[in-house]
């Protein structure tokens, strides 16, 4: 009987300092000795509490008071009050390098008089150690392992030494591609940069995985994984094809209002494709003629890793035939480098020619036409971020370009036009341009997405031309104009484009365009745009299929309904 009653004393005595260690939420700590500190402190939970108490005795760690202690703990009230004494501050004597390479060790930034006569911090050898493995993995050692070695203390300090222990040299293997990707493994080695017999490099593997995200005709199918085996490494890719090659076109057979019995051919085609054959060859085709007299043509080619190396060739073409006014040319070689996962640089020489086709009604003129014959050879250099989470279709993520070229230009004489248009005129002269562009796009949820973009460009010589000059408007600039309806010597726009998600990749959406638009070669006034509208996108199994219903206003076009335009197409994906 006696004991049931000790028992259920006992009982109730712990419950009771169990309660009261619960209610009690206020914390009192003074620190004495090294470091003198006190502090009270209120928090919502017991747990809480007990988290504050461990990081003060890390933060004293940390700072070299390795034997700190508690040696009061008692409770007030609701109050738990704490007494810690810091004892005496290490520090380092030595941090000898051991066995560990000093060329590996320069290379994680070891510096020995940071240990020497200074605070022993555990964080500062943890992060250390941290280098020296990273370094390590990235130079065909995965499996090693570092500790302190030949440990001493000499009253208040401690000397020692790193003990490195490499383990296996690891190299790459091939490649494997575990899903249905065509693509070849040699030219996905040399893009990745992972070549069969090189060290492993964890950086490497890590890269890889964020650079697949730039190839828009591949898609992961699972999760990569690494296989090490006979002291190889073996990186195996779950990708995909996806099917981005388009093949898009219409064509249109009206009455020739200029030639009688003879149809006139308008139309639009659009082909490209990409990874040919496998090795990441990209090309692409667009022609448009939308009148009798005007029409235009792009032609794209780039061929990646040319020679092994890790230098991309680019080419274009394109012709601009507007009306009977001029004809231009333009022929695009380019280099281009990946130096880094998500940056990607372009150094370009550029040929561009402009003819002047009619000069009927010219033979009077005493100063040169506003179109005219020229030739410009420039030189430049182009700058890509890509960091959007699908290069083809985007959700979030932003993608920035600019571009930079400088060159000379040569106004030809015209035999048709009068020699006195020409005289007093600088015929070659420096030219340069300056454009680019910015996107970012907002994913809220899994219905809701912003689109924004900002874009501008500059042309700078003394003897500007209309052929010369930036072309603006249609459905990838200024929706709600016609294709090319601006012509600017400079110009800035920005749109905005909130998005409805209904499906992964489909959406409804509403968006404004403005933007300032300058003319200085045809003597327009400064022209503020503004266009809005709405549409969707939708994506089906075979393709794409965009409308967008739009108004826009300018200098030279009324914001009304009878001036509104429909852009629409579909593209076609194999």
């Amino acid at each position: 009987m006696k004991k049931s009653i000790f028992i259920i004393a006992l009982f109730f005595c712990l419950a009771s300092r169990f309660a009261v260690g619960q209610a009690s939420k206020h914390l009192r700590y003074e620190i004495n000795g090294g470091l003198v500190k006190a502090e009270t402190l209120i928090f919502s939970d017991s747990i809480e509490r007990s988290n504050r108490i461990r990081s003060v005795f890390n933060e004293l760690y940390a700072s070299g008071f390795l034997a700190a202690t508690e040696f009061k703990r008692e409770i007030r009230g609701d109050t738990l009050f704490m007494a810690i004494a810091t004892g005496i501050k290490f520090n380092w004597v030595e941090l000898r390098p051991g066995n560990v390479d000093p060329v590996l060790l320069l290379n994680s930034g070891f510096d020995q008089n940071r240990f020497r006569k200074k605070s022993f911090q555990y964080q500062q050898v943890a992060d250390l150690f941290e280098k020296v493995l990273n370094q390590s993995e990235n130079e065909g050692f995965p499996f090693a392992a570092i500790k302190l070695d030949s440990m001493e203390r000499t009253e208040d300090g401690f000397s020692g030494a790193l003990n490195l222990n490499l383990g296996p040299f690891i190299s790459f293997d091939t490649l494997e591609i575990s899903g249905n990707s065509k693509t070849k493994r040699m030219y996905l080695a040399k893009y990745l940069q992972i070549m069969p017999g090189e060290p492993f490099s964890q950086k490497k593997v890590e890269q890889a995985v964020r650079q697949i995200k730039n190839l828009p005709y591949l898609r992961w199918s699972g999760e990569p994984q690494i296989s090490f085996q006979n002291e190889e490494a073996t990186f195996y890719l779950p990708i995909n094809d996806r099917k981005i090659n388009t093949l898009d076109g219409i064509i249109g057979f009206l009455p020739n209002e200029f030639e009688e019995n003879k149809l006139l051919i308008t139309g639009q085609f659009d082909l490209s494709l990409y990874n040919v054959w496998g090795k990441g060859r990209n090309y692409k085709l667009n022609w448009q003629r939308l009148s009798q007299y005007s029409q235009n043509l792009r032609i794209e080619a780039v061929e990646p890793l040319v020679l092994g190396s890790m230098i991309d060739i680019g080419a274009t073409f394109s012709l601009l035939k507007e009306d009977t006014t001029f004809l231009n040319r333009d022929f695009r070689l380019e280099f281009g480098y990946r130096f880094k996962t998500d940056n990607y640089i372009k150094f370009f020489g550029s040929r561009q020619a402009g003819d002047l086709l009619a000069t009927a009604g010219l033979q009077e003129a005493q100063t040169l036409p506003e179109f005219a014959d020229f030739r410009y050879n420039n030189y430049g250099v182009e700058y890509e971020l890509n960091i959007l989470d699908d290069l083809f279709l985007p959700r979030r993520g932003f993608y920035g370009q600019i571009e930079f070229a400088i060159g000379n230009k040569e106004i030809l004489r015209n035999t048709g036009l009068p020699e006195a248009v020409y005289e007093g005129l600088d015929m070659k002269s420096i030219q340069f341009y300056v454009k680019g562009e910015s996107t970012k796009h907002f994913y809220f949820n899994s219905n809701w997405g912003l689109m924004t973009k900002l874009a501008g460009g500059i042309l700078v010589n003394d003897n500007l031309l209309g052929n010369d000059l930036y072309r603006l408007g249609g459905l990838k600039t200024i929706r709600g104009f016609n294709e090319n309806f601006f012509f600017a010597n400079n110009y800035a726009y920005f749109t905005l484009e909130p998005r409805f998600y209904f499906d992964t990749y489909s959406y409804f959406m509403i968006f404004a365009d403005a933007g300032r638009l300058e003319n200085s070669v045809q003597g327009l006034n400064t022209d503020y745009i503004f266009s809005t509208g709405l549409g969707f996108s939708l994506e089906t199994n075979s393709g794409i299929f965009n409308f967008i219903y739009a108004l826009g206003r300018s200098n030279g076009q009324e914001f009304a309904l009878n001036q509104s335009k429909i852009h629409f197409g579909y593209t076609g994906r194999f």
